[in-house]
C-alpha cells in the first residue's frame, strides 16, 4: 500500500475522526484495523457479496468498494454504531424468530441491506425485498428465512399505530 496520506474528517458511529488516512486504504479497512470495528467483513473485496456493508450519509455502501478518504466530510455507521437503535433491534428479533442468522458471516451487511429497506422500501412486496437483497450472498440460509424476517417486520411497522402517524413512539 502507498504510503501517502490524507488529512480527513468524518464521523463514525457518533465518533470524530480526524486522522491522516493512507489514500488507497478501503473504508472497510480502516474501520477494521484503525478503529477496531470488525463488524463489517471482508468477504470478497470486489463488492459482490455484501458483506462489508456500512451506511455513509444514511446509504447503504460497500466498504470494500469505497476509500477511506472518502468519508472526509461524512457520517459513517457501521452495525456497532447501530446496536441500541430500536430498528436494528426489531430487525434482529426477527432474524432469530425465522432462523436467519446461520454462521454470521454474512449478518452485519444483511442488517444493514435489511435496516435500509425497512427505512426506504416501507412497502416492499416479497419479490422487492427479494431483488434488494440480490446484492447479498449468503451461503448458509437459502434466503427464505431472511425475507421472511424482513417482510415480518415491514408487516409489523405497517400495522403499528405509532408508524401510521408518521411518529415514532
Amino acid at each position: 500500500m502507498s504510503d501517502r496520506c490524507m488529512h480527513a474528517k468524518f464521523t463514525v458511529n457518533g465518533e470524530s475522526v480526524d486522522a491522516q488516512v493512507p489514500i488507497r486504504m478501503h473504508l472497510v479497512d480502516y474501520l477494521r484495523d484503525e478503529m477496531g470495528l470488525t463488524g463489517s467483513h471482508l468477504g470478497c473485496e470486489h463488492g459482490v457479496c455484501g458483506a462489508c456493508q456500512v451506511m455513509v450519509d444514511g446509504q447503504v455502501v460497500r466498504g470494500c468498494l469505497t476509500l477511506a478518504v472518502q468519508a472526509d466530510g461524512k457520517n459513517v455507521q457501521t452495525i456497532e454504531g447501530l446496536s441500541d437503535s430500536r430498528e436494528l433491534q426489531q430487525l434482529q428479533a426477527a432474524f432469530l424468530k425465522y432462523n436467519a442468522f446461520q454462521c454470521g458471516f454474512c449478518s452485519a451487511g444483511m442488517l444493514m441491506t435489511a435496516l435500509d429497506i425497512t427505512k426506504h422500501h416501507k412497502n416492499a412486496s416479497r419479490d422487492d425485498i427479494k431483488e434488494l437483497i440480490s446484492g447479498n450472498y449468503c451461503r448458509c440460509t437459502g434466503y427464505q428465512a431472511i425475507v421472511d424476517a424482513i417482510e415480518s417486520v415491514l408487516h409489523t411497522n405497517q400495522s403499528s399505530p405509532s408508524t401510521q402517524s408518521g411518529v415514532k413512539v
